[in-house]
């Protein structure tokens, strides 16, 4: 079998449905390189800053690096403006989708809700921006693990002058990430926490 003979789901047969899962079993394990191309096309997306998109993801996610970050926070922010492109309105929620099946519960939340904590520091100087949209989500667990986030990786992310490692560095870790088993409950662990720094790791990563 090349393809399936039906043309309405309903239609479809047990093996055809396994044939399918099998092509879409392969097709994932593709995922995380065709991540790291659309981080290349941030490029193509907003402009304005002093860093391109690209910039500012790789900018973000040396930092976390250089904090001692464990692996699924530097990913995390790695990616947390791969939605700029296609959802420009709600990149945050599109990015935490991504991630969602792969990384802890903690950093998701963190991704998805990071646009409602960023008007911290611009909200006052719009119109009908809510500077303190942030205290909304007062109370949640991981409410100051994303003030820290969007305070020392997100915000300061803009620094030509920064000296930024390569895309190809955090290469390896989006495809370890991302060759997880989806929603493995040893990965996700709901209402855990990691620190977003780490000083005994950071000493020792240099560069």
């Amino acid at each position: 079998m090349d393809r399936v003979a039906f043309t309405q789901m309903k239609d479809g047969t047990k093996e055809e449905y396994e044939f399918l899962t099998a092509h879409e079993i392969e097709y994932s394990t593709g995922t995380a390189d065709r991540l790291l191309t659309a981080l290349v096309e941030l490029d193509e997306s907003l402009s304005g800053y002093q860093v391109t998109r690209l910039g500012h993801s790789v900018q973000s996610a040396t930092r976390a690096w250089r904090d001692g970050a464990d692996i699924d926070w530097v990913v995390s922010v790695l990616l947390h403006d791969i939605g700029d492109i296609y959802a420009p309105y709600n990149h945050d929620e599109y990015a935490a989708t991504i991630l969602k099946p792969f990384v802890r519960e903690q950093c998701t939340w963190v991704v998805q809700t990071h646009g409602d904590f960023q008007m911290i520091y611009y909200g006052q100087h719009l119109e009908g921006f809510d500077q303190n949209k942030r205290d909304r989500h007062q109370g949640h667990p991981y409410f100051d693990d994303n003030v820290v986030f969007c305070e020392r990786w997100d915000q300061a992310s803009f620094d030509p002058d920064y000296n930024d490692l390569p895309l190809e560095f955090f290469a390896p870790m989006v495809r370890e990430v991302f060759a997880r088993p989806a929603y493995d409950p040893v990965v996700i662990r709901p209402g855990e926490r990691e620190p977003l720094t780490n000083a005994a790791v950071a000493a020792g990563r240099h560069g």
